[in-house]
Parts: C-alpha cells; structure tokens; sequence
C-alpha cells in the first residue's frame, strides 16, 4: 500500500476543496480508509472514515455536515470534499488505510499513511 495524497491549498474561508488519496497497492478494496489532520502545534486528529463497501462512514462532529468522504474502488482513490471551510480547518490533511475492511476512528488502528496535503483556510 502507497498513499499520496493531494489537493491542499489555499482557500478563503466559506470556499472548498476536495482531498485525493490514491493507493497504487492491489488490494485497497479491502481496506477501510481514513483522513486526519493534524494542525500546528496540535496533535493529530481524526477527520472521517468509510468502510471498504462505502456503506459505513464516519465524521468527527466539527466537520459533520461539512465535510463528505467517497471512494472509487475500481481506480483506488478515496476523496474528501470539504465545504464552508473555515480558519479552524487548517492543517496538513493524511489519508490513512486500515487493513481490515470495517471503518475505525482510532489512529492506532491505521496500518500505512500517506505524507500528508497542506490545507489552508483565510479568514
């Protein structure tokens, strides 16, 4: 499993964006997928995760409603869009694969991470 992530950039607050994760391994239909972020002089958190079949996801509740996280099995991509953004969602954005097909929450339970996008919100 490789994951890149990319996307970030500078937006105005009230803007989108959308986070791409790509996976060039084989079996990344298996995998439960997760975004985090970690903003500066913070610890890293989670963001949203969706099961292997898409049926299951997860938000943290300062982005529900916000922010919606999809995948394409066929073409190993996991997305992020996040709308109305604001000056608090600033943070370098990680995509996350869990080996197990059930979406998880906990960071612990990622097995392999991408570097990492840069997403930055002006107010």
């Amino acid at each position: 499993v490789q994951l890149q992530a990319s996307g970030g950039g500078l937006v105005q607050a009230g803007g989108s964006l959308r986070l791409s994760c790509a996976d060039s391994g084989r079996t990344f239909s298996r995998y439960a997928m997760g975004w985090f972020r970690q903003a500066p002089g913070k610890e890293r958190e989670f963001v949203a995760a969706i099961s292997w079949s898409s049926d299951n996801t997860a938000y943290a509740d300062s982005v529900k409603g916000r922010f919606t996280i999809s995948r394409d099995n066929a073409n190993n991509m996991v997305y992020l869009q996040m709308n109305s953004l604001k000056p608090e969602d600033t943070a370098v954005y990680y995509c996350a694969a869990d080996s197990t097909p059930l979406l998880t929450t906990i960071q612990a339970e990622y097995d392999y991470w991408g570097q990492g996008t840069q997403v930055t919100v002006s107010s």
